[in-house]
Order: C-alpha cells, then sequence, then structure tokens
C-alpha cells in the first residue's frame, strides 16, 4: 500500500465512471495513478439494473458490469487501487495529503470524483423494490415504463423535470409533494402545471410502495388531515435531491451552498486549489449520466498530466 514515504503522481479519490475513466487516462500517460475507490466502489451504477443508454452497449448491459468494465481497463494500463474511503484531506499545504484514517498519502496532484449520493424516502419497501420499479433516474429508467401509470415524488425542479420527461412514456405521472405549493422555479412549474398527463397530491408524503416483486402502487398520508390513500402505479421514482459526497473536503476546496465542488476554470476541471481537480457527479448539477461523468473523468486526467508537466 502507498505510504508516506512516496510521492503519488496522481490519487484519483472515488470510483465510478469518472474516477476509473481518469484511472485509464492517466495510467495511458504513465502517470501510474493510485485509486482510492472507496467501500462502496462503482458510484450509483452500482445500484442500477439494466443500462440502455451508455454508447456501445446497443443491447443494454447491467450497472454492476458496466463498471467491473471500466475498472479491469483501468487496471490493465497500471492503476493501482485501494478499496478504503479517503477520510480527510489536506490541501493547504505541498505535497498534497489524502488520509485513510491515520495513513497520509501524498500527491502532486488529486482528482476527486466521488460522487452525489441520491437523496432516499428511507423506507423498507423502497430499498427493497429498488431497481424493480423504484428509481431515482427518470433518463435512465423512464423508457422501461411505456403506457403505464408513474409516480414522482418531489417538488423542485429536478422532480418536474422528472415528471415532464416521463410523460414521454408514462400514461399517466402522479407528482407527490409534501407541501401545498411547488419549491421549482416558475418556468418549471408552468410546464409541470399545464402539463395534461401530470397530476398532483399536495400535502402528501408516500407511506410505504407497494408491490412484491414489481412496484404496484403507493400508499400516501395526507399530512393535513392523517388520511391515507393508495395511487396505483407500476414506477416510483424519488427526485427529492442529491447530496455531493464531499464532507471530508469541507475547508479544503470551494464548495457551493449544497456541498458541490466549484470549479473556477471551466471548460477545465480545476479547483481553486492548485493541482486539485474534480469530476462527475460531484461537481455536476445538471446532467449526472454515466457518459458525462467518464468523460469529465478523461477531461480530469488530462488537465492533471498537463499540470504536471508545467512542474518539470
Amino acid at each position: 500500500m502507498a505510504g508516506a514515504e512516496k510521492l503519488e503522481s496522481v490519487v484519483i479519490i472515488g470510483s465510478g465512471p469518472a474516477g476509473y475513466t481518469a484511472g485509464i487516462y492517466a495510467a495511458r500517460a504513465n502517470l501510474a495513478p493510485l485509486c482510492i475507490e472507496g467501500y462502496q466502489s462503482g458510484g450509483l451504477l452500482m445500484l442500477t439494473s439494466d443500462v440502455e443508454n451508455y454508447p456501445g452497449f446497443p443491447e443494454g448491459i447491467l450497472g454492476p458490469e458496466v463498471m467491473a468494465r471500466f475498472r479491469k481497463q483501468a487496471e490493465r494500463f497500471g492503476t493501482r487501487f485501494i478499496q478504503k474511503n479517503a477520510t480527510s484531506v489536506d490541501f493547504k499545504s505541498w505535497p498534497l495529503k489524502v488520509f485513510i484514517d491515520k495513513e497520509v498519502i501524498l500527491a502532486r496532484s488529486v482528482i476527486v470524483s466521488t460522487g452525489a449520493a441520491t437523496k432516499w424516502l428511507g423506507l423498507e419497501s423502497e430499498s427493497r423494490l429498488l431497481g424493480k420499479g423504484v428509481s431515482s433516474c427518470a433518463t435512465c429508467d423512464g423508457a422501461f415504463f411505456k403506457g403505464v401509470p408513474l409516480v414522482v415524488v418531489g417538488g423542485g425542479d429536478s422532480a418536474m423535470e422528472e415528471a415532464n420527461f416521463l410523460t414521454k412514456f408514462a400514461s399517466t405521472v402522479t407528482v407527490i409533494h409534501r407541501r401545498e405549493s411547488l419549491r421549482a422555479s416558475k418556468i418549471m412549474q408552468d410546464r409541470a402545471l399545464k402539463n395534461p398527463k401530470i397530476r398532483f397530491e399536495w400535502n402528501c408524503e408516500v407511506e410505504e410502495i407497494l408491490g412484491d416483486d414489481a412496484v404496484k402502487g403507493v400508499k400516501l398520508r395526507n399530512l393535513k388531515t392523517g388520511q391515507t390513500n393508495e395511487v396505483k402505479c407500476d414506477g416510483v421514482f424519488v427526485a427529492i435531491g442529491h447530496e455531493p459526497n464531499t464532507g471530508f473536503l469541507k475547508g479544503q476546496v470551494e464548495l457551493d451552498e449544497k456541498g458541490y465542488i466549484i470549479l473556477p476554470k471551466r471548460p477545465t476541471t480545476a479547483t481553486n486549489v492548485r493541482g486539485v481537480f474534480a469530476a462527475g457527479d460531484v461537481q455536476d448539477i445538471i446532467y449526472r449520466q454515466a457518459v458525462t461523468a467518464a468523460g469529465s473523468g478523461c477531461q480530469a486526467a488530462i488537465d492533471a498530466e498537463r499540470f504536471l508537466e508545467s512542474l518539470h
């Protein structure tokens, strides 16, 4: 394992499409990258069953399988892996320091690709039916639900975007929101409220997702009256937000109010700290797709390579 006595050229924190692609490109540039991939490697695709929108897989591929291929490719070119979590960093001095508990890894450059975690409702039925009708990504899974009723949980921009997108496939989309007005921007609200396929259940929360092996409906509780009712559906899309995995970076790189890494020198992946780059969902609040994460992983590796060359 890497230790304090060795200075790494590139340390990649996090795996998934961004981290593994950064590994492929950095390894091919003979930088011998070290990837601290975390205990839960592979990112959000590990929770996805069928991936049908990743280029090069016309028949589709399972999320964990495509991530295993990414990792194998990075390893083939010389990326090394540590299957532990980075617990903290020190980017205030040179060389950069990445900590795994008490172990310190010294680096000339760091690529952060720790992703963003989906915020879930926290129901047992939700985790049991994940991938069996429960999803957090309409662009990933919407096409599996042609001509059937769907439910979207949330009231912000992402929920309205998901709901509108899903009307391309669904017979109806029911939006379930805890309040009696939406948090979404005016333009997104108007679009959803005017869509004839979208209906709303206000002041409600999902008490249970119904179904044994597949989603059959949701049980709702009205937060004002306490009454419950059931809505039949074949899919539930949870759109209550994402949380970037940046807790270990606070005070070390510039983050926005939601905790996403700010890239002040776009279109490069450079952060406000010299030698530190960010790729994937940890800095992306707009697209959140495997293919865009992979693309930014490529960019970060090239940016890191050019940075290292500038040091000579």
